[in-house]
């Protein structure tokens, strides 16, 4: 027997609401808000994908001053937490936002300015001297990222212990991320202070006249550790907190510290695992 023509449609129908019925398996979202520099330096590019690919989970990552990103999981805006400013870490979980500090790696800050140096910083290894000598250079300026971030809060603890201030003529806050902040520093040939990956990555060039330089590294406190912490589901109950857990699990594998401990710009290994923190 044939079937009729509204015989037909009704099947089709019934099969058309049966496949918009089937469950659907949406992909697995873990929401992270970072530093500006593990974008500008590159690492994130190689890392999330690599975490995707074993867990099926994607890191949907926003890359803001680490004061910014720590805002963002004290309103529960973020599973996950990817910074590096110790005291502003801890006071976050002591106010209960944060589960625990889980240290992933390190690499350090360098004061970098123009090949002329006019403030005369060159080879000074103490941050605190580099500090005072720019703030007695009346020729020299220094661009801070003034983004409340982690390069911004260390910036700071510099000032507050050489006990100086730049001439405001001579200071200038831009409110930015570190691409941008080291960009201008490069247009102004002025100072200022960023973690040595970003600079490696985002320099200009040797071959530039106006190529900014490292003047001073290798001070204790230029050491620049970088935490994960995943949002505590006690202040916020909505939190994708396993995911944060696979993550921080993920994190500490053989599999991504090779890739860390891999990363190379400008030839050079940038990052190291964290071994006492």
């Amino acid at each position: 027997m044939k079937t009729s023509a509204f015989a037909r449609v009704v099947l089709a129908m019934t099969l058309c609401l049966a496949f918009l019925a089937a469950p659907c398996h949406a992909q697995e979202v873990l929401k992270m808000s970072t530093t500006t520099s593990l974008l500008d330096n590159g690492l994130l590019d190689a890392l999330l994908p690599a975490f995707k690919d074993e867990t099926g989970i994607e890191v949907k990552a926003v890359a803001r001053g680490t004061g910014a990103a720590i805002l963002d999981g004290r309103d529960g805006n973020v599973d996950i937490i990817f910074v590096h400013a110790r005291e502003l870490e801890e006071q976050f979980i002591a106010d209960g936002y944060g589960v625990a500090r889980c240290p992933v790696m390190y690499n350090d800050f360098v004061l970098v300015g123009p090949k002329s140096d006019p403030a005369g910083v060159a080879g000074i290894k103490d941050g605190v001297a580099a500090f005072t000598k720019l703030a007695n250079a009346s020729s020299a300026q220094f661009i801070s990222r003034g983004d409340d971030s982690g390069t911004h809060f260390l910036e700071n603890k510099f000032w507050k212990e050489a006990q100086v201030k730049m001439p405001a003529a001579g200071y200038l806050s831009v409110g930015q991320g570190m691409a941008r902040t080291l960009l201008m520093a490069f247009e102004k040939q002025a100072y200022t202070l960023v973690d040595r990956a970003t600079f490696l990555n985002l320099n200009q060039g040797d071959d530039q006249v106006s190529h900014l330089v490292i003047h001073c590294e290798g001070d204790k406190r230029f050491h620049n550790i970088y935490t994960l912490i995943a949002v505590n589901p006690e202040s916020h109950p909505h939190v994708n907190k396993e995911a944060a857990d696979k993550f921080i699990a993920w994190i500490s594998s053989d599999a991504a510290m090779s890739i860390i401990t891999g990363f190379r710009v400008a030839d050079t290994q940038v990052f190291f695992p964290v071994v006492e923190d």
